[in-house]
């Protein structure tokens, strides 16, 4: 059958503020604010060097928390994001090219604001943007799926279904930057102990944390305190589009807890995940069709996601498991100062992610239901 031809019926993601060449990416993310903003983009450029030295809160209490948490609320509500760090402030809106006119690469990238914990934030979150940019052939390729599934248009989903897989593959080699790496004549560190012992502190919200049990009061805003969860890789919205698009099923907690993250995104990309899973089923179309080039495309995609989110565990294993593990022990023997970023890290964040959940827990459930979603002859071989 011939693929769709009606435009206006066609998948399109141009209503959903993602471009073409950059994803999920911010285009060209403002480097600086008009003189006004001034007192707070100092302390925003001086954060890690305020925090080093005790004064971040000294310097806040001079400006009165209120009139950073009244604009910051309605901001936010214009936004249709949480008043917090989320992935969409940290990473997708978070850099700048050294040489504008050079590539969308680790070499030539920096951060426009950057929390405590020195180059490991820098690798941390140029890393993250690196995945994200590795995924923009599969964000291309969703509208090409859907279309194609729409008009029985197997060989259309079979190249689609391919390009997906191989963003998948190299988003993978992306994150493995996260581990000490050259990259060209760039090496990529993230310090594990710093990212457990000091980012992870800024990361972490006030939503299931035990540090603040309570939330945050906004001064100005409401007198109670708020909760909100701090910034997490579930933010993302690319996994959430190629769950829905190839129909992950999620449990009931770990599926509250990643459409409760789906709060934390732009409400535009928000729209579109709903909208993936108002589609046709890719699923069931694949079952129906009992074409073998298509069956294999659809089982190579979900291989490369389980493969994606295996390695994601190790990941987590290595920046949160271990050293957790590691600061247990510094605390109950005599403490060595180069270990201090270990030892003197909150215990009760021990385990979770940044975003409050058990987290070892949750990615292996996940990876489970990922695993289930292959066609029944392939899950033995999995």
């Amino acid at each position: 059958m011939a693929a769709c031809k009606d435009s206006a019926a066609a998948f399109s993601l141009d209503a959903y503020h993602v471009s073409e060449e950059l994803g999920f990416i911010l285009p060209e993310p403002l480097q600086d604010l008009p003189p006004y903003y001034t007192p707070w983009m100092d302390i925003a450029y001086r954060v890690p060097e305020l925090v080093l030295t005790h004064e971040l809160r000294s310097h806040i209490n001079k400006m009165l928390p209120r009139t950073l948490a009244v604009p910051y609320w309605e901001l936010s509500q214009r936004l249709g994001l949480p008043p917090i760090l989320t992935h969409a402030d940290a990473v997708l809106a978070n850099w700048r090219k050294k040489d504008p006119e050079g590539p969308l690469d680790i070499e030539n990238l920096e951060l426009v604001v950057g929390i405590p914990g020195g180059e490991s934030v820098k690798g941390f979150f140029i890393v993250t943007l690196m995945v994200e940019r590795a995924a923009i052939p599969a964000l291309r390729s969703i509208p090409k799926v859907i279309n194609g599934v729409r008009s029985g248009d197997i060989e259309a989903v079979v190249e689609a279904l391919g390009d997906i897989s191989y963003s998948l593959s190299n988003m993978a080699e992306s994150l493995r930057l996260m581990h000490d790496k050259l990259y060209s004549s760039h090496i990529v560190h993230v310090d594990p102990s710093v990212f457990y012992g000091t980012m992870r502190i800024f990361l972490s919200g006030w939503k299931d944390n035990p540090c603040m049990p309570k939330g945050l009061v906004y001064e100005g805003v409401q007198a109670e305190p708020m909760e909100y969860s701090g910034g997490s890789a579930a933010q993302s919205s690319l996994l959430h589009c190629f769950d829905e698009l190839l129909g992950v099923q999620h449990e009931p907690k770990s599926g509250g807890f990643l459409t409760s993250m789906r709060n934390y995104m732009l409400p535009a990309h928000k729209q579109l995940i709903q909208d993936i899973s108002s589609q046709p089923s890719l699923r069931t179309f694949v079952q129906r069709q009992a074409n073998e080039r298509l069956t294999e495309a659809f089982q190579e995609c979900i291989g490369k996601l389980l493969a994606l989110r295996s390695y994601h565990i190790t990941v987590v294993s290595r920046f949160i498991t271990v050293p957790a593990a590691k600061a247990r022990q510094l605390r109950s023997q005599s403490r060595d100062a180069e270990e201090s970023v270990l030892s003197n890290a909150p215990a009760s964040l021990e385990e979770r992610g940044t975003g409050g959940t058990g987290i070892m827990s949750f990615l292996k459930t996940v990876r489970k239901q990922t695993r289930d979603t292959l066609l029944p002859e392939m899950k033995h071989n999995s």
